[in-house]
């Protein structure tokens, strides 16, 4: 049986702020989450990060979003996180592994999880980093732990392996999720699927490819080589044929 998005058994997570798009895809039962960050925000052209996310939040009202924290001081990371908390039972606080200087989140991710803040722990791209916060979510209140699988690709790395170590690491607390953040291209959901990760993120534009999961690869050449010709008819392009030599 060829793989669909009906027969996903991963989460699909829409990767963006657009509330127009967020909107859409709250209606989409294939959709079972969201994410956010102040990258995403400010090329979105949020101004106010508060009124934004009270905004979403009006729209997604169960389904769980992750909104981030955005200081690069632990204390006032803590303060952030506790306000973001705050703001609905669906939300889940993003906290980055570290801050900019790479001193470790792990002490305050400690503190917020002992709390009971739900901490989606961002920004991840080896197992060892994913070790160091396991413990700590899955003694507290849960939450995901977001492996950047596309930028270990990008560094000329299989992010399948890390990836698998993760998933086998995490099968023992049930509260833990892994989430494989940053994919490159359609085939990475059916990747993160097969491993094993509970949750995907995925960005507006991979999201409208959803469709063509299980397509026939015959109709794929097919459909490949008529766009060829449609532009090349549309450009009006030719080639002088009448003195070519015919052997």
């Amino acid at each position: 049986m060829s793989q669909t998005a009906h027969t996903l058994k991963i989460k699909i997570f829409g990767d963006g702020a657009d509330k127009d798009t967020i909107l859409k895809l709250n209606q989409d039962p294939l959709i079972a989450g969201f994410t956010t960050n102040p990258t995403l925000m400010r090329k979105a052209g949020v101004t106010d990060y508060e009124t934004f996310a009270h905004e979403v939040l009006a729209l997604v009202k169960e389904k769980p979003i992750s909104f981030e924290v955005f200081s690069d001081q632990f204390d006032e990371m803590e303060k952030q996180a506790t306000v973001i908390a705050s703001w609905g039972n669906n939300v889940n606080v993003k906290v980055t592994i570290t801050n900019t200087k790479g001193e470790s989140s792990v002490p305050l991710i400690k503190r917020l999880s002992a709390r009971g803040i739900k901490v989606n722990v961002t920004a991840m791209t080896t197992f060892e980093q994913v070790e160091s916060v396991a413990e700590a979510l899955a003694n507290g209140a849960g939450g995901i732990v977001s492996v950047f699988a596309g930028r270990i690709a990008d560094s000329g790395v299989d992010p399948v392996p890390v990836m698998s170590k993760c998933v086998d690491l995490l099968k023992s607390h049930s509260n833990v999720q892994v989430l494989w953040a940053s994919p490159r291209e359609l085939y990475n959901i059916v990747q993160a699927d097969q491993i094993g990760c509970d949750i995907v993120t995925v960005t507006n534009d991979i999201l409208k490819k959803l469709p063509l999961l299980g397509g026939d690869l015959n109709r794929v050449s097919l459909d490949t080589v008529k766009m060829f010709f449609d532009d090349a008819q549309a450009a009006q392009y030719s080639i002088e044929t009448e003195k070519a030599l015919i052997s």
